[in-house]
C-alpha cells in the first residue's frame, strides 16, 4: 500500500467529476448524440467511484476510531477530542485518520489532512520508531513538540506536546555553558633567545594579537597571564564551532615566523563540562599539561574523565636548559638514599633504548648511589637479547631479576623506576608495579591519557630522542664514575636506536649526551654488532617489504606466517620502508600469541602516534605502535587503511 491512500486523492476525483458534468451538459447542445452518451457514461462512472470512494473511507476511518475509543468510556472519549494539545490517530497504513481540532489547527494548519501519512507530521521519524521510543522530539512549522504513542490493535494514538520554549530554554542553557582554556606560548623563550628585542617584541605582539581577534569572536574575555600564559572563558556554543573548525587558531599562529625555518606555536587546554567554573579551571590546566606531554603545538580538551585532542602536527621544540635534568637528579638521589633496594623496570617486549637505559641507572645507582640495584625484564620476551648476553658475559650476571624474582625481594621500602613507558598497561610486570608503594618514571614518549598518576617522581621529556638519552644526563649528575664502558655501550646504542642511527627526533642534547658516552668509552663498532640480525630474521624483514602496498602515501605490509624474531623484523621493516621515494610513513602488521601488532613509523611528516591511538595504541610521533587482540590482521589492515583515508595528512611547514 502506499503512503497516502486512494481516498486522500478524492477532491481530484470530484473536479474531474464536476468537468464530466459540465462536458456532458455542452455536448447535449452542442454534439451528437453518441457523443453526448459516451460523456454520460464516463461521467456516471467517475461519479460512482468518488462515491464508493468516499463510502469506503468513512466505513474504514469509522472502524479505525472504534478500535481507537473501545479504549476508552465515554466521558474519556470526548477529553480525547478537548485536550489541551494536538492529539491524532493513524490507521493500519500509518495515515493519518483523525484529528482533533488542535491537531488540525496547529499540524494541518486547518487543512484537510485525513489520509496523509503520519510521517509529514513527524519530521519523517517513522511511526514504529515512535512508539519504541519513549517521546520522540521533531519539529514542524517552526514549532517544537515532544509526540508519544500508543499502539493499539489496527491503530496508533499519537499525542503532540508543544515544548518550544522550554527545548530553547534547555539548549541555551548548554549552549551558554562556560568553558575555561589556558593557553600557553609554547616556544617563546626559545625563538625570543635567537631574536633580537625588536623582533622579540614583535613576534610576541603578533601572537597576542591573533590570540585576541580569535577571542573576539566569540562572547567570552581573555587575560594575559605570566610566563607566556592566557586564560580564556568562552561559552560552550563558541567551543563547539571551534571543534567544528579544528582549531585554526593553531594554524594561525603557526604562520607567525621568526625566520624560513621557526615559527610560534601554541597548547591550549579545555576544561569543559565541570560543576563549576573552579573545576573547569582545574581540567584545563590539566589538559595543558597533556598537550604540553604530547609535544605542544596542539588542544587537548578535558571533560570529566576523558580527553580529545586536535593539532600535533608540529615537532618538539627542545629544551636547551638542562636545569630540570639536574634537580630531577638531585630528588632521585634522595629517594634512592632513603631507599633498601632499587628496582629497573621497563616495557614489555623491552628494546635497546629500555634495556640500555635500565643498564645506564643500574651502575649509576650501585657505583655512583653504592646501593643494591637490578634490572627486570623477561628474558624470553627481549628484543634486547644480544645486549644481555653482552652484560652478563663481562660478568654482570647478578644484574638482571624476572619479575618472579623481583616480587620476591621488593618491600616497602624498595624504589621501582620505570623507564621508556608511562603507561601502566606497557610495565614489564604490573604486579610488580601495583606493589610497589614509590615509583619513579622516567620517559620520553608523547603523554597518553592513561597514564601512571601515583609516582613520587614523573620525568617526562617528550622532547628527548630516548629514554636513554634522559638517563645519559641523569647519571651525570649521580656520580662521578657512573658508569663504563659497558655500560656507555648500552646507552648509546638505545639511542642510535630511537633516532634510527641519529636522523630523527635528534636535538644538541641528543649529541651532547652521545659525546659524553663517547668519553666514557663507548665503542661504535660494538654498539653496530648489538644490531646484528639473524639470516632468517634478515629474510622476514625483506619479505615485508617487498609485501608492502602504497596507501595515501603511507606503506603497509603485513606478515604472512610468525617467525621466532617477527618482532624485530617488523621494526626493521617498518624503518626500511621509509626509505622508499614517496612514503611519508610505514605500517607493519603482524601477529603473535593471538594478538595483531602494528609497527609504526614516520620521518616526521606524519604523526603515527595519532594514526595509532585510533586504534588503542599510542608512542612518539615518528615512532609509535599498538595491540588488537580477538581480531584478525586482515580485519586490523582495513580498519587501518580506513583511518589513513580518513586521515588528513600533515607536514612539517619546514
Amino acid at each position: 500500500m502506499k503512503k497516502r491512500r486512494v481516498w486522500a486523492a478524492s477532491p481530484y476525483y470530484l473536479i474531474i467529476t464536476a468537468a464530466m458534468v459540465v462536458m456532458t451538459f455542452i455536448s447535449y447542445f452542442t454534439a451528437s448524440r453518441s457523443v453526448f452518451y459516451l460523456f454520460a457514461a464516463l461521467t456516471l462512472v467517475s461519479g460512482g467511484v468518488v462515491l464508493i470512494t468516499v463510502i469506503r473511507f468513512r466505513s474504514y476511518a469509522q472502524t479505525v476510531l472504534r478500535s481507537a475509543f473501545k479504549s476508552f468510556d465515554r466521558d474519556q472519549e470526548s477529553y480525547l477530542s478537548k485536550l489541551s494539545f494536538p492529539v491524532a490517530i493513524t490507521g493500519k497504513y500509518d495515515e493519518l485518520v483523525w484529528g482533533n481540532s488542535l491537531f488540525k489547527e496547529m499540524l494541518c494548519e486547518n487543512k484537510d489532512c485525513v489520509g496523509e501519512s503520519i510521517t509529514a507530521f513527524t519530521s519523517g521519524v517513522r511511526l514504529q520508531d515512535i512508539v519504541k521510543g519513549n517521546g520522540t522530539n521533531i519539529t514542524h512549522n517552526g514549532l517544537k513538540y515532544t509526540v508519544y504513542a500508543v499502539k493499539l490493535r489496527t491503530s496508533c494514538i499519537l499525542y503532540f506536546i508543544e515544548d518550544t520554549y522550554f527545548k530553547d530554554t534547555v539548549r541555551e542553557f548548554l549552549d551558554s555553558r562556560p568553558a575555561v582554556a589556558t593557553i600557553m606560548f609554547d616556544n617563546r623563550e626559545e625563538l625570543l633567545k635567537d631574536a633580537s628585542d625588536g623582533q622579540g617584541t614583535q613576534l610576541v605582539a603578533m601572537v597576542e594579537k591573533t590570540l585576541q581577534k580569535w577571542v573576539s569572536s566569540t562572547s567570552g574575555f581573555y587575560k594575559k597571564l605570566s610566563g607566556g600564559r592566557y586564560l580564556m572563558v568562552m561559552e560552550e556554543r563558541h567551543l563547539r564551532r571551534f571543534v567544528e573548525e579544528k582549531f585554526s587558531i593553531l594554524d594561525a599562529i603557526r604562520n607567525i615566523k621568526l625566520d624560513e625555518h621557526r615559527y610560534a606555536t601554541i597548547s591550549i587546554g579545555v576544561g569543559r563540562g565541570g560543576k563549576s567554573l573552579a573545576e573547569d579551571e582545574n581540567w584545563s590546566r590539566k589538559a595543558l599539561d597533556m598537550a604540553l606531554g604530547r609535544g605542544g603545538d596542539q588542544v587537548a580538551i578535558k571533560n570529566g574523565n576523558t580527553f580529545e585532542f586536535f593539532g600535533g602536527v608540529s615537532k618538539g621544540v627542545e629544551r636547551h636548559d638542562k636545569v630540570r635534568s639536574r634537580v630531577i637528579a638531585l630528588t632521585l638521589a634522595d629517594n634512592i638514599k632513603n631507599s633498601d633496594c632499587v628496582f629497573v623496570m621497563g616495557h614489555q617486549f623491552s628494546d635497546l633504548d629500555s634495556v640500555g637505559a635500565s643498564i645506564g641507572l643500574w651502575s649509576a645507582i650501585t657505583k655512583g648511589q653504592e646501593k643494591p640495584c637490578y634490572v627486570v625484564l623477561n628474558r624470553e620476551q627481549t628484543l634486547a637479547g644480544a645486549l644481555v648476553e653482552t652484560v652478563e658475559k663481562a660478568g654482570n650476571t647478578g644484574m638482571f631479576l624476572s619479575p618472579r624474582e623481583a616480587l620476591s625481594l621488593i618491600t616497602d621500602r624498595s624504589l621501582l623506576i620505570i623507564v621508556d613507558t608511562h603507561s601502566e598497561s606497557f610495565v614489564e610486570s604490573r604486579d610488580l608495579y601495583k606493589y610497589s608503594k614509590r615509583t619513579v618514571v622516567i620517559d620520553h614518549h608523547r603523554m597518553m591519557v592513561k597514564h601512571i598518576e601515583n609516582a613520587i617522581i614523573f620525568y617526562h621529556e617528550p622532547y628527548a630522542s630516548s629514554a636513554s638519552e634522559m638517563v645519559t644526563e641523569l647519571v651525570q649528575y649521580l656520580g662521578e664514575n657512573a658508569i663504563g664502558r659497558l655500560e656507555a655501550d648500552a646507552l648509546l646504542a638505545g639511542i642510535t636506536l630511537d633516532t634510527k642511527n641519529f636522523v630523527l627526533k635528534t636535538g644538541v642534547r641528543t649529541f651532547e649526551a652521545a659525546a659524553f658516552l663517547r668519553r666514557k668509552g663507548a665503542d661504535t663498532v660494538e654498539v653496530k654488532r648489538l644490531f646484528s640480525n639473524s639470516i632468517d630474521t634478515y629474510r622476514a624483514k625483506y619479505q615485508l617489504v617487498s609485501n608492502a602496498e602504497i596507501y595515501n602515501s603511507c606503506a603497509v605490509t603485513a606478515a604472512d606466517e610468525d617467525c621466532p624474531d617477527i618482532r624485530i623484523a617488523s621494526a626493521q621493516a617498518a624503518d626500511e620502508l621509509l626509505g622508499v621515494q614517496g612514503v611519508n610513513a610505514s605500517f607493519v602488521l603482524y601477529s603473535s600469541a593471538g594478538t595483531v601488532n602494528i609497527s609504526a613509523r614516520s620521518l616526521g611528516a606524519v604523526n603515527v602516534q595519532v594514526v595509532m591511538e585510533k586504534l588503542g595504541g599510542g608512542g612518539h610521533q615518528t615512532m609509535a605502535g599498538a595491540q588488537l587482540k580477538d581480531t584478525t590482521v586482515t580485519a586490523v589492515r582495513e580498519r587501518l587503511i580506513e583511518i589513513l583515508n580518513e586521515t588528513q595528512i600533515h607536514k612539517e611547514n619546514l
